[in-house]
């Protein structure tokens, strides 16, 4: 079976139902290879792999083969340098340039990696905003909560994650992509409320603080409280999808939308704005300035 990739996949509502579009195409294909055309496609946002590669996940689950093919000579060097496409038996090139941030998967005991991971691949870029050392390990911890919601409410095998650095974009921006197919925040939303909401009202009430679906005294909101607050004076912005689902947040307000199709995981979205020079550091920190 072929899969002709469109035109253009991006992070936006409009390329995450792609993803749900081309998921939904392959979920009963009787073939027992999957061919993922890129000959129509002349821009795919790297960070956006995570994506591809997790649906990819559920296809080889079910015995079938993947194959990816006619990928254009820019995206082919990007996907190569970031290790996408090592598994399809394009050899990996060897990446200095700082825009790449690799494409991973991490099993469900794997915390140290994925710490290391956010900490080498995303906070050390150049252009990351200045922010102090403390602050750096919060945020660090704030993403790290998006992987271990995965792994205790998705119960999933592995959490996929792939970046992409986009120099030439007004502003400069960063993306951080982290993808499971283990249960939808809108399966677990419903079962602990004992009642329906949309996807998009799921993921609303499951990102505020202090609401939870796990038991016992831990804290609730998935973890975000840092990012949300770091995201919004940076000007960024987080998305997460799941189910039929889309959440939005950007520049302090929300945007919820409902899609076309259901993805049968969590995708997150973290995008950070590279223009802005504005140094942070916690409230509770003291500056050097305050001292002398």
């Amino acid at each position: 079976m072929r899969i002709c990739l469109p035109i253009s996949i991006k992070s936006d509502f409009d390329g995450y139902q792609c993803l749900i579009d081309i998921y939904n195409e392959v979920l009963d294909a009787e073939s027992d290879t999957i061919d993922f055309s890129f000959q129509n496609t002349k821009w795919f946002e790297a960070n956006l792999a995570a994506g591809l590669g997790a649906i990819v996940e559920l296809i080889e689950n079910k015995g079938k083969k993947v194959i990816i093919s006619d990928i254009r000579p820019q995206q082919q060097d990007i996907l190569q340098r970031n290790g996408f496409l090592q598994k399809y038996g394009y050899s990996r090139i060897s990446h200095r340039s700082g825009t790449i941030v690799s494409y991973q998967t991490f099993k469900p005991n794997a915390d140290n990696l994925f710490r290391d991971y956010i900490r080498n691949e995303l906070l050390s870029k150049p252009d990351f905003p200045t922010h102090s050392r403390l602050l750096g390990k919060k945020i660090t911890e704030s993403i790290f909560e998006l992987y271990e919601n995965a792994r205790t409410h998705g119960r999933c095998r592995q959490a996929h994650t792939c970046g992409q650095y986009y120099p030439n974009k007004n502003p400069k921006r960063l993306d951080i992509t982290i993808v499971d197919m283990g249960n939808t925040i809108k399966t677990n939303v419903n079962e602990f409320l004992q009642q329906p909401v949309s996807g998009a009202k799921a993921i609303d009430w499951a990102v505020q603080k202090g609401n939870t679906t796990k038991t016992g005294k831990i804290s609730g909101g998935l973890g975000l409280s840092i990012i949300f607050e770091f995201i919004e004076l940076n000007k960024g912005k987080i998305q997460i999808v799941s189910s039929d689902g889309y959440w939005e947040y950007r520049k302090g307000e929300t945007l919820k939308k409902d899609f076309n199709g259901i993805f049968p995981g969590t995708i997150a979205n973290i995008e950070f704005n590279l223009d802005d020079r504005s140094s942070y550091r916690l409230k509770n920190e003291v500056s050097l300035d305050d001292i002398f």
